[in-house]
């Protein structure tokens, strides 16, 4: 009877572990959670003081014992016991708080991560209480969950763009044929806002501010609209040491995200370069499939169509496709059970 009690609150459920945001998929239910990545720390305590949302709030505005963190970093986990902690707290707010669940666990991971890596967020999920894990790659997880044929012996390709990495893949009858992963997405086009900010306007801000800049102004290509985009931005003046105010326009962040933008460029062409001739005939045909949050910058569809001569599309909900593609194979578990890169056991 215990066991069966055990088992009985138990949902299966589907997570894209990312970088910047972790979306939680629940069998029968869809997306039930989308919340960054993020907690705070009160390290006098040693205990959480908020996690998600709240926790986000917090970054650059804590005081000395207090301390905001990102548990992933370029997609894989940096700090291990925080990132069991965030996931314990999710899997219980999915629960409404019941403890005796052990459901199983399909997550989302970067291609290119190693197996230390794959082994720590597979430990991480068992010991916030996952029964079963099972890995999935993103690129294959998102093409699933915007609807690509996968399962087809047709080629597909698709570039899943997060906040720590960039996965370009191409996809035939629900394996990889090819992938790249580069750790360059959307952290590094905020970073390269902030350091353009330092230098071009000796203006020090911080993250988050760079996030708001890049969603508010940046765009990946000339756009028609250009000169009447701008934005008033607050930020440290560096050679005052006070508040300055300085007002940004929309060519000038394309310019500062120019390098990390050509360093995806190029691994989409070299993904190309290496592609069997008849699954290249296909993504001709097919076109190119963006997915991930940093598919929404404005006019990176247009730079990769330009780029590779190939129609690039956006997927119909970016941000969701990862759990979206886990929730998928969850609830057509036997038919794409050759999609899983990885599998430990808890019980």
């Amino acid at each position: 009877m215990g066991l069966f009690n055990r088992f009985s609150f138990s949902r299966d459920m589907g997570i894209d572990l990312g970088t910047a945001n972790t979306l939680v998929y629940v069998s029968g239910k869809g997306i039930v959670l989308q919340e960054p990545s993020v907690v705070a720390i009160d390290q006098k305590q040693k205990a959480p003081l908020a996690v998600g949302e709240d926790a986000k709030k917090m970054l650059g505005r804590t005081p000395g014992d207090v301390v905001a963190l990102r548990p992933l970093r370029d997609g894989v986990i940096a700090d291990f016991d925080t990132a069991e902690l965030m996931l314990k707290h999710f899997i219980r707010r999915v629960h409404e708080g019941r403890t005796l669940v052990s459901p199983r666990i399909v997550i989302g991971i970067p291609s290119g991560v190693t197996g230390v890596e794959r082994r720590a967020v597979m430990e991480a999920a068992a010991q916030a209480g996952a029964r079963d894990v099972y890995l999935i790659d993103e690129p294959v997880a998102a093409a699933i969950g915007a609807g690509l044929p996968v399962a087809e012996p047709t080629g597909n390709m698709i570039i899943d763009i997060g906040g720590g990495t960039t996965e370009v893949a191409v996809l035939s009858l629900q394996g990889t044929v090819l992938s790249e992963s580069v750790r360059v997405a959307g952290d590094e086009l905020s970073e390269a806002i902030m350091q353009y900010m330092k230098k071009v306007h000796n203006l020090v801000i911080g993250e988050r501010t760079a996030e708001e800049i890049k969603i508010a102004v940046g765009s990946a290509y000339p756009m028609d609209d250009d000169e009447g985009v701008f934005m008033e931005v607050r930020g440290l003046h560096l050679l005052s040491g006070l508040p300055r105010t300085v007002t940004v326009k929309g060519p000038e962040i394309r310019e500062a995200m120019a390098e990390p933008l050509s360093v995806i460029i190029e691994a989409v062409k070299r993904t190309l370069e290496r592609t069997p001739p008849e699954l290249a005939a296909d993504i001709i045909d097919r076109g190119i499939m963006l997915a991930g949050g940093g598919a929404l910058l404005r006019g990176l569809d247009t730079l990769i169509s330009h780029e590779t001569g190939i129609v690039t599309h956006v997927a119909a909900d970016p941000l969701s496709c990862v759990v979206l593609g886990t929730g998928r194979v969850l609830e057509n578990f036997k038919q794409l059970e050759r999609v899983f890169s990885g599998h430990s056991r808890n019980l």
